[in-house]
């Protein structure tokens, strides 16, 4: 662990809200760090097929380079409330720095796929680790009048970092190799990892919690199988025994990881507090939130192969059709978080939710004859509606938790994120695939098929948001004062 310093001592948390100038490079750092590590996860997709070339490797092996990452993020995130707790903030972020930047110098010159592998699975706890640590300090540090906007920040980080890793990967491999990709990534990180050393303020006392080995087996067993098992819907249901067996056993993972959770907590030793989940504003706040991120990733990965395999386009018109609404969502999420501050979250959740099912259920009208520009305007008032849906859900969830439950209640978001993202991409991606193969088996055109396959698909995610819709009818406003401990667990003694 670091030891206090002249930049990094420990603020008392009355007075962490009045330093403007170390908070705003405290969280500009761990922004810039974030978002880096989002735009990571999902560059790596559009360099498989180069690598595959390389290392001599199906498309099934090289996928475990995107595999591998989800199932290290989804294993690591519940420790992270643990660890937040645990050691101090400069320790945190500097370990997760570190993972990433070791990782990803060995991924650009990892001469055999299966260093390669173990390098993205190092980057892999690194983001796990940063996404809970930058949401915490946000809450922590800013006053709540002024969340909105901070929070508008990290969306940025959430939803438009991962969408524009396949357009700046593609950019990068005009030019040079795939290695380029993780060379590129290595002095940013670097540099914000020499910054955060110099002026990360660590946030209150570490505590002497001790790690409960067997939560974090069943977290592996769990969040690992569930993630796999999510992700392999497809091979479930085309009677693979071995998907559907560690599916299973995720499944029974998670509830016994659930049950050890509630046991350990009546003494203060749980790994991942869900006390949150009590809080009914955070809860409904939540179900919403990670409804539409499966629903978004189900659109970002059905929609490419709509485009390539029915309109016929090329992968670089692929990419280039989803870049205006990323950029556009990454422009207008601060301005939604401004809007938060001032008016609250109900203002912004209704239109906002009205955009983004009236544009999935426009989508699910595609067909193969569509014009490619219709498509564009359908996901720009798509991303519109997210950008302003996730300000608002992320700051209203944790704003309703008392201070001492962010980091938990970050956790709990971030690994939940993990699962919902990998239901939706398998859902919609099976639900594509399943309806396009059985009306080519009736005689239809490949590119008709695929159209009708993409439309099942979309109408799934509409549907879906409707669900969301009215779950977010229930989000109130969050009061300046975050609830107590005795209002999350009543009877609990202060």
């Amino acid at each position: 662990m670091s030891s206090p310093s002249a930049a990094g001592s420990r603020v008392p948390d009355s007075e962490a809200s009045i330093i403007p100038g170390p908070v705003k490079a405290v969280l500009a750092v761990l922004v810039f760090t974030a978002f880096v590590m989002m735009l990571n996860e999902t560059a790596l997709s559009v360099a498989l097929p180069a690598m595959m070339a390389d290392y001599g490797i199906t498309a099934a092996t090289a996928q475990w380079l995107l595999t591998g990452f989800m199932l290290t993020m989804a294993v690591v995130l519940p420790t992270t409330g643990w660890l937040l707790e645990r050691f101090t903030t400069r320790s945190v972020f500097l370990f997760a720095a570190a993972a990433f930047l070791v990782g990803t110098i060995i991924a650009a010159l990892a001469p055999t796929f299966t260093v390669l592998l173990i390098a993205r699975i190092s980057q892999a706890v690194g983001t796990a680790v940063v996404m809970p640590l930058l949401m915490t300090v946000a809450m922590t540090l800013v006053p709540p009048q002024r969340r909105g906007a901070i929070m508008g920040l990290i969306s940025v980080v959430m939803a438009v970092g991962p969408a524009l890793g396949p357009t700046v990967a593609g950019v990068i491999l005009s030019f040079t190799s795939w290695h380029g990709i993780f060379w590129f990534m290595v002095p940013l990180v670097a540099i914000a990892a020499g910054i955060g050393a110099l002026k990360l303020i660590n946030l209150g006392e570490p505590t002497s919690a001790p790690l409960d080995l067997v939560s974090v087996i069943l977290s592996v067993f769990a969040f690992g199988g569930l993630v796999y098992g999510l992700s392999s819907i497809g091979l479930i249901l085309e009677g693979q025994r071995s998907a559907l067996i560690i599916l299973v056993v995720g499944l029974v993972g998670v509830v016994l990881f659930i049950w050890r959770q509630l046991n350990q907590a009546k003494k203060g030793r749980a790994l991942l507090d869900l006390r949150p989940l009590g809080v009914r504003n955070y809860t409904f706040s939540l179900i919403v939130l990670l409804t539409l991120f499966g629903a978004m990733l189900g659109v970002l990965n059905t929609l490419p192969l709509y485009l390539q395999g029915s309109l016929l386009v090329t992968a670089l018109v692929a990419g280039l059709v989803l870049l205006p609404g990323g950029l556009l969502e990454g422009v207008l999420s601060p301005f939604a978080g401004r809007l938060y501050d001032r008016y609250g979250p109900r203002p912004l959740i209704a239109p906002s939710m009205v955009l983004v099912v009236g544009s999935l259920f426009w989508l699910s009208t595609a067909d193969e004859n569509s014009r490619v520009w219709l498509i564009i305007a359908v996901h720009v008032i798509f991303s519109i509606g997210l950008a302003g849906l996730f300000t608002p859900l992320m700051t209203t969830a944790l704003g309703s938790l008392p201070k001492d439950l962010y980091g938990h209640g970050s956790a709990i978001l971030n690994t939940l994120q993990q699962l919902a993202g990998a239901a939706g991409t398998a859902v919609m991606i099976t639900i594509y695939s399943g309806v396009s193969a059985s009306a080519q088996e009736t005689g239809t055109p490949e590119t008709v098929a695929l159209a009708d396959g993409a439309n099942s698909a979309f109408l799934t995610s509409a549907v879906l948001t409707v669900v969301a819709l009215v779950f977010s009818l229930f989000i109130t406003r969050v009061d300046s004062r975050a609830e107590t401990i005795s209002e999350v667990e009543p009877g609990r003694d202060s």
